[in-house]
C-alpha cells in the first residue's frame, strides 16, 4: 500500500503545475483549483489508475468514449442537483446511463466525488476508501469512463465508471 501512495504522491507533483490560473489566464483565487489543459485530464487519470493497477498486479484499463460520455452527463447532473449521489435527476442509475450511451459491456462500478481538489487528489481519496478502491482496482475491468464538471466557483463534480 505504501508503494501505491508513493506513486500517487509522484503523480500529484506533476499535476500541481495545472493549479495556477483559470482557463482564461485570470487569477483563480487562493486555494481554488481550476482545470487547465482539459484535453489531458482524462489521460492523466487513466495513467494514474493504470499505475495503481499495475502496482497491484492488475491489467490496465483503457478509456472508452461511451463511458466518458455517461460520466460527463452524470457529473453535470450532480452539479444541477447539488449533491453527490449515484442517481440522476431523472431517477437514472449508472446502469441506465451506460445503456443510454450504447455501451454493451457490464458495469462494474461507479465512483463519484464533489470536491475542490484536482483529479489525482480525488483519486487518492478514492483509494483510501475500501469501496471506491474496489471499483477502481476490480480485476475484471477493461474499460474506464472518466469525466467532470467544474462550476464557476471552482467546485468539481468527478465521475469514474469501470466496466468490462
Amino acid at each position: 500500500m505504501t508503494r501505491v501512495f508513493l506513486i500517487l504522491a509522484t503523480l500529484t507533483s506533476f499535476i500541481l503545475a495545472a493549479c495556477t490560473a483559470g482557463n482564461d489566464g485570470s487569477s483563480s483565487g487562493a486555494g481554488v483549483y481550476r482545470i487547465r489543459n482539459e484535453e489531458r485530464v482524462q489521460f492523466r487519470m487513466l495513467d494514474s489508475v493504470n499505475a495503481l493497477r499495475e502496482a497491484a498486479g492488475s491489467q490496465p484499463v483503457q478509456l472508452n468514449a461511451k463511458l466518458n460520455a455517461a460520466a460527463a452527463t452524470h457529473s453535470r447532473d450532480m452539479s444541477v442537483q447539488n449533491r453527490p449521489w449515484h442517481f440522476g435527476s431523472d431517477g437514472s442509475s449508472p446502469l441506465d446511463r451506460i445503456a443510454r450511451v450504447g455501451y454493451t459491456g457490464s458495469l462494474l462500478g461507479e465512483t463519484i466525488s464533489e470536491t475542490y481538489e484536482n483529479e489525482v487528489q480525488t483519486l487518492t481519496a478514492w483509494m483510501e476508501d475500501s469501496s471506491t478502491r474496489a471499483v477502481i482496482m476490480d480485476p475484471k475491468a477493461v474499460n474506464m469512463g472518466f469525466s467532470w464538471f467544474q462550476e464557476p466557483n471552482g467546485k468539481i463534480w468527478w465521475t469514474l465508471v469501470m466496466a468490462d
